[in-house]
């Protein structure tokens, strides 16, 4: 069984026993969520206690890995720079579109309640909600170390993405070493979070049984509320992929929805864009792309292009902001855009329920946002997860056509899949 199907299950059954307990055995429950209750804290403190240092390596490492292709020549600096633009987009995207959604389809006032007071013992609201004014003056931090400790994860980001550009400035000798040790790092942190994450269906079915012991049935109400309202967000991401193809690589409609079809195909059967990548290559030759533009943008583009990335990973932010009553003011908002963006930068090759943990407790953090939801929400990432991968490979085809469009190299005998100037 596999790492997601085990946590899913823990959850599943976490849910179904706190919900039997409470209307089996009412005089238990007390005593069984006391018991519970600090096993699911500890295990979230176990994936909070990586975050910082995975991050910071992370981040280095992407940024090292990135100025290196960026070096490779024009055609891939066309494709970082086509790509951070999007991430950015991305970002934006989301933060109109979740609460949007929200509005237009709310969590149930009574699910959102007692969701709230089942998680009320893990579940810690900073009182601190940045403004405007504390995302402007929180950018750039005077102590990087106290930073760090205090979890400020926009001044954590911006010191270490400037610390990364400074690193490839150096010698390289001195920049090679650099790099090792930070790579070290990350794959030291890895283990550390493959370990915690090994435990997670206890932690998961801890947590579970405390929420189904308190909410009922409106447990899984919620969670699939949770599952629609993100996914919907990556859904609109994914279709962007359209109109880039169209207007930024002169691709017709119908064309690319042809070449893009056995990529999704695979990304819906593996949820993973780099077992895509081959189709992907087919793909973009069934456009008239040739190898020696494709063979470089979408290799790059696996490995550094997470369209969905930034929009969903936001999303689950706000999600959780608007189930714990957690006000969205501008500062916040601004700063979980910041974070969603300049986290995609390390997000390089990472199985999924590592990644998001690593993408979006940042995030959340920086919001004000409390954390331990997504020791639940994981579990559920199966669905989205799909989206997020069909919303990539999809978007990183689109990407090579305008790559390729934007330099001159597509050919004009590709049928009828290019438009006319």
């Amino acid at each position: 069984m596999s790492q997601a199907m085990r946590i899913l299950v823990a959850l599943i059954a976490g849910l179904v026993i706190g919900i039997a307990a409470a209307a089996l055995a009412p005089g238990a429950v007390p005593q069984a969520i006391a018991v519970a209750e600090p096993i699911g804290a500890a295990w979230l403190a176990g994936l909070q206690m990586t975050i910082v240092p995975l991050v910071i390596a992370l981040l280095v490492v992407g940024v090292a890995a990135t100025a290196e292709a960026a070096r490779a020549g024009r055609i891939a600096g066309m494709t970082l720079a086509i790509s951070f633009g999007f991430l950015w987009c991305s970002a934006l995207a989301a933060a109109v579109l979740t609460p949007l959604f929200l509005d237009l389809a709310p969590l149930p006032a009574a699910s959102a309640e007692a969701l709230r007071t089942a998680l009320a013992g893990t579940a810690k609201i900073s009182s601190d909600v940045p403004t405007l004014a504390d995302f402007f003056s929180s950018i750039v931090p005077t102590n990087v170390i106290a930073a760090a400790a205090n979890n400020a994860f926009l001044s954590l980001i911006v010191f270490t993405l400037v610390f990364a550009f400074a690193i490839t400035r150096i010698e390289p000798a001195r920049r090679v070493l650099l790099t090792g040790v930070f790579e070290a790092l990350k794959d030291t942190m890895l283990v550390v979070i493959n370990w915690v994450l090994w435990l997670a269906p206890i932690g998961v079915l801890a947590l579970a049984f405390t929420v189904g012991a308190k909410t009922g049935t409106a447990a899984f109400g919620a969670l699939v509320h949770y599952i629609l309202v993100v996914s919907a967000v990556g859904v609109v991401i994914w279709a962007a992929a359209y109109p880039l193809a169209l207007i930024g690589g002169r691709v017709k409609l119908g064309a690319f929805a042809r070449a893009s079809l056995a990529s999704q195909a695979v990304a819906i059967s593996t949820e993973s864009s780099l077992a895509s990548l081959p189709a992907m290559l087919k793909g973009a030759e069934r456009l008239g792309i040739p190898t020696s533009t494709s063979g470089v943008v979408l290799p790059l583009a696996v490995a550094v292009f997470r369209s969905t990335g930034p929009a969903m990973n936001l999303a689950v932010a706000i999600y959780v902001a608007n189930w714990f009553g957690v006000p969205l003011t501008a500062g916040s908002l601004a700063a979980g855009i910041a974070v969603a963006a300049l986290t995609s930068l390390g997000s390089v090759s990472l199985p999924g329920q590592i990644s998001y943990i690593s993408s979006i407790a940042p995030i959340a953090i920086t919001m004000g946002v409390p954390i331990a939801p997504l020791g639940l929400l994981v579990a559920v990432e199966t669905i989205p997860d799909i989206i997020r991968t069909l919303g990539n490979v999809t978007n990183d085809l689109a990407l090579t056509a305008t790559v390729a469009a934007r330099s001159g190299v597509a050919p004009r005998d590709a049928g009828d899949a290019i438009l006319e100037e």
